[in-house]
């Protein structure tokens, strides 16, 4: 019994081991033979597939090696070796050396054919030279061949690109000096004068080498005269002395080796054995530098008094009326007052204070100028019947400006010429400026300016007799000169009209009084250029940085006038003036103030200036500009005018007229 139940019990143990078994088995071992088996598997075919793979791979390059039997292993090597020097081809490589594309590649039958054949041969005669005991430089004398190869390819690539370098630069040299040599060409000479470094020799027409060398010697000549002298040396200083005025005499005023005289080629050969010998028996640094700044000083001294001369004469010849214009002016007169007074009058006189036609306001004492200003202005003008001209003058020039426009009408224009001294209202009673003219101040000011102790004597340019005229101050008087007219258009009579100015009177204003063209460029003409910003009048009541405009054409609203009382502001502020403390003498300080804020600003081609004291106004600008102002003092009537604007002017001019011919006129 007991051996039953314990036989019971075994059964019972082993049974209840057997399904636990079985779990393990196919929980762990089952998954893990899976796996293995097939990783068995997986291995064999990717043996298989490279065993393949490797025959497919083995039999490409014997197929390629083949197919390349026909170049040596020297060959092969070099290209090998080119490869490894240029490295990756790719964007970056490219980017990186700066290099383009075709300069980085290299096609193969290039590398083959024309480097490195040459190169695999060069190989075989230094091994073979190597063989029979010859001998390479010492540090690579133990270089393997392609190491050899590689860097004689390296150095020649550096030579090749050395070579380009030097032939881009030059290249680039020799352009940036032909294109200096066409801008040099380009400027006006009478600007730079002659000189110029970019200049060839060749290809000057008129050289100039012999007159500088000419004008050398006439110095050091000068420097050894005064050194022989120092040291006695009397007949060497009397040589130097009379070759000195032969050179001076060939010199004369030439300027070009062309102007020279025969001889002197001659005597510039003698004057330099001359000065050899004067440097050998004289040189001394000391004396020499001491001489040649001496020398300088003086010519500096010099330039700076022929400078002032030279602004003096500037300004004396823009005061003086030339000849011919005043022999119009008294020819003229002379005609009018023989004329019976029936016929001294102007047709179309119901014009005058029609607001609905374009009207013109031009002050003037110069007939010629005048003449101009009316004649370009309705040459230009679509319907010149619409034009009303309003000219005044002064006593003296009445006259003429009648007989002129009488003999020469406008067309079918309006004009009237009025006299100054005929406003009787005008008096210094109620001009200020009037009043300030009969100061004994002013006068000194006017007639005493040469005196040391006067302020500012130094500035000629106020001084101009223009000032004195109350004609350069009408046009503070609008208003009450046309009291009847909406609207006027201002012109100075060094001004010519280009094209049909009936625009200017549609232009809106947008409530302002003046209508000018603005000359502010950066830093110039602003305020602070004209007015005294150091006195407190001044800076507490504008900005020194506001942008000038400029008078010779303006577009005046009269109603906003009246309505703003401009007159009124002028005279306050020319009273405040009376010792010149805020502004100097003129007429734009106080107009740049008197209109302050109350300007618009009209476009740059209505008006262009600079024509009177600018070499390089543009050739475009002065061509598209509906008015040329010739304001500075190089006016178009004078001698010293610009030539290149001068036709403009004379264009307008009626030389073929008698009273022209007989006053000598000339184009």
């Amino acid at each position: 019994m007991a051996l039953k139940c314990g036989g019971v019990q075994r059964n019972g143990s082993s049974g209840s081991r057997l399904p636990i078994a079985i779990l393990v088995f196919f929980s762990v071992l089952a998954p893990l033979v899976f796996f293995v088996g097939r990783g068995l598997c997986i291995s064999d075919q990717n043996s298989t597939q490279s065993g393949f793979s490797k025959q497919k791979v083995d039999w490409s390059e014997g197929s390629a090696l083949q197919s390349f039997n026909l170049f040596t292993k020297e060959v092969i090597d070099v290209v090998t070796t080119r490869t490894d020097d240029l490295g990756s081809l790719s964007v970056d490589s490219f980017r990186k050396g700066n290099l383009s594309a075709s300069s980085k590649f290299v096609g193969v039958e290039t590398l083959v054919e024309d480097d490195a054949v040459s190169k695999a041969t060069d190989l075989k005669q230094e091994t073979s030279q190597d063989k029979e005991g010859n001998f390479h430089d010492d540090d690579h004398t133990h270089d393997a061949p392609a190491k050899i190869l590689r860097r004689q390819l390296r150095d020649d690539r550096h030579e090749r690109r050395a070579a380009d370098l030097a032939q881009q630069d030059e290249k680039a040299t020799v352009k940036l000096e032909n294109a200096a040599i066409q801008r040099s060409k380009a400027v006006d000479s009478a600007v730079l004068g002659k000189y110029n470094i970019w200049r060839r020799e060749n290809e000057n027409d008129k050289s100039d080498s012999t007159v500088r060398m000419m004008r050398d010697q006439i110095i050091m000549a000068n420097v050894y005269v005064n050194i022989a002298k120092l040291k006695k040396k009397l007949d060497l200083q009397q040589e130097l002395q009379i070759w000195l005025k032969e050179i001076h005499h060939d010199l004369g005023e030439s300027t070009s080796d062309s102007d020279l005289p025969h001889s002197a080629p001659e005597n510039t050969k003698a004057m330099s054995k001359v000065l050899s010998k004067a440097r050998e028996q004289l040189y001394d640094c000391k004396l020499v530098t001491g001489k040649l700044r001496e020398m300088l000083q003086t010519s500096d001294e010099q330039v700076r008094r022929l400078k002032k001369q030279s602004t003096f004469l500037s300004q004396l010849a823009a005061k003086t009326i030339p000849y011919a214009i005043h022999c119009l002016s008294m020819r003229l007169t002379i005609e009018y007052y023989l004329l019976p007074l029936e016929k001294r009058k102007f047709p179309r006189s119901e014009n005058l204070e029609n607001p609905n036609l374009y009207h013109y306001a031009l002050f003037s004492d110069n007939v010629l100028a005048a003449s101009v200003v009316v004649n370009s202005t309705i040459m230009n003008a679509k319907d010149p019947s619409k034009h009303v001209f309003h000219l005044v003058t002064d006593k003296l020039n009445f006259g003429a400006m009648n007989m002129w426009f009488l003999l020469n009408p406008p067309g079918n224009a309006t004009i009237h010429v009025e006299n100054v001294d005929e406003f009787k209202w005008l008096n210094s009673s109620y001009c200020p400026v009037l009043h300030q003219l009969e100061t004994a101040a002013m006068k000194e000011y006017y007639f005493k300016a040469d005196h040391p102790t006067i302020s500012g004597s130094s500035n000629l340019k106020y001084r101009n007799p223009k000032y004195l005229s109350m004609l350069n101050h009408l046009r503070f008087y609008l208003p009450q000169i046309y009291p009847k007219l909406d609207k006027i258009l201002f012109l100075d009579d060094d001004v010519v009209v280009q094209k049909d100015l009936t625009g200017l009177w549609s232009v809106d204003l947008h409530g302002k009084v003046n209508g000018a063209v603005e000359t502010c460029g950066q830093s110039f003409h602003r305020f602070d250029k004209y007015l005294n910003f150091s006195n407190h009048h001044i800076s507490q009541n504008f900005d020194p940085n506001a942008c000038g405009w400029a008078y010779g054409m303006n577009m005046f609203d009269l109603k906003e006038w009246k309505k703003k009382d401009i007159t009124g502001i002028y005279h306050k502020w020319q009273n405040m003036n009376e010792d010149r403390a805020l502004w100097k003498l003129g007429t734009l300080p106080p107009g740049l103030i008197t209109f302050y804020g109350l300007t618009h600003p009209l476009e740059k081609s209505w008006h262009v200036l600079g024509l009177g004291y600018n070499p390089s106004v543009d050739k475009r600008e002065i061509e598209h500009a509906a008015v040329i102002h010739y304001n500075g003092n190089m006016k178009p009537w004078l001698d010293l005018a610009m030539a290149k604007y001068r036709p403009y002017w004379t264009k307008y001019v009626k030389y073929d007229h008698p009273y022209l011919r007989n006053c000598n006129f000339s184009d």
